[in-house]
């Protein structure tokens, strides 16, 4: 229980640039207009475009809230602010098998641009699902960045688990291979992999996770999928532009959102999910292996509308 509060805790202070810069300024909104107008809208909309909600998330909510204003006859706008936390919680709301993969043996393709923290998530994530009494491998096929598979090695010793590599420049599907017979062979639970992160060779890395695909699919039938792209929550659009450049590559099935700490660009959680309709699943507010958590939409927005005391 104390992790879980101390968790929140980071995630609290992780958002205050955020809180600071969007939320009061949404709240000068509530509090300072006394009549629920087309100025009022206009403001709100504003903001929320500002805090990196996305135009399209900020067209929905806006919308939604006039139908509610209407249906409800909602006359105070700060009672507007009750329904808004409430529908961003509803927009990022997880279905219930958002961490299917934790319970059934499975292989995890983890993407993402470089520098985003992609090979310290793996390893937070590899020290998590331990900690759970998995059995967990990582296997190091991002072969073409210079020391990614010494860090990732790195990462694998720290969470005490098992890592397959191969040689800088060498084959990642041939990586892949290699960790998948060692997988079935060790009876691992979950297989973690690194994958390249060059976005700007599409084609190649296409081909590429293609090919690694398609090694999982003839080795490893069985073996229940999932790909996690990792997104620099510091670098706002931008993180929503890598997730659909991403996706036109390959099928994504959930955003580990890192670097959530000392943000002002917090509110692209909510646009990622809600504009790109994938969940965000993990989030990561630090550098230790305790700072990865799995995302609540509840606690997330909670903690991003904080007021103190």
């Amino acid at each position: 229980m104390a992790e879980k509060i101390s968790f929140w805790q980071r995630l609290i202070k992780g958002l205050t640039k955020t809180r600071d810069n969007f939320i009061k300024s949404m709240d000068y909104i509530f509090n300072g207009f006394t009549n629920i107008d087309e100025d009022f809208y206009e403001e709100l909309e504003e903001v929320l475009i500002m805090g990196d909600i996305g135009v399209r998330t900020t067209e929905t909510i806006l919308d939604d809230l006039r139908d509610a204003v209407k249906k409800e006859h909602i006359k105070e706008p700060s009672e507007c602010k009750e329904f808004l936390i409430n529908e961003i919680k509803k927009q990022m709301s997880l279905g219930d098998a958002a961490f299917e993969f934790e319970n059934k043996t499975s292989v995890v393709l983890v993407i993402g641009v470089n520098g985003v923290g992609k090979t310290t998530t793996i390893g937070k994530l590899a020290g998590k699902l331990k900690a759970n009494g998995k059995k967990v491998m990582v296997a190091g096929a991002d072969t073409f960045r210079a020391a990614a598979s010494d860090q990732l090695k790195e990462w694998a010793n720290r969470a005490s688990v098992d890592f397959v590599g191969g040689p800088e420049g060498s084959d990642p599907a041939a990586v892949v291979y290699d960790a998948v017979h060692a997988a079935k062979a060790r009876g691992v639970d979950v297989l973690l992999v690194d994958t390249a992160g060059r976005l700007h060779n599409k084609k190649n890395l296409m081909n590429e996770l293609s090919k690694i695909n398609n090694t999982i699919t003839k080795e490893f039938p069985e073996a229940y999928r999932e790909t996690l792209i990792v997104l620099d929550g510091t670098t706002g659009q931008n993180a929503l532009v890598q997730a659909k450049e991403f996706s036109d590559v390959t099928d994504i099935s959930g955003i580990v959102l890192t670097k959530l700490d000392g943000t002002a660009k917090g509110g692209i959680a909510i646009a990622i999910q809600s504009e790109l309709k994938l969940p965000v699943k993990y989030i990561g507010v630090g550098e230790t292996i305790d700072d990865l958590e799995k995302f609540n939409a509840d606690e997330f927005v909670d903690a991003l509308f904080y007021a103190e005391g």
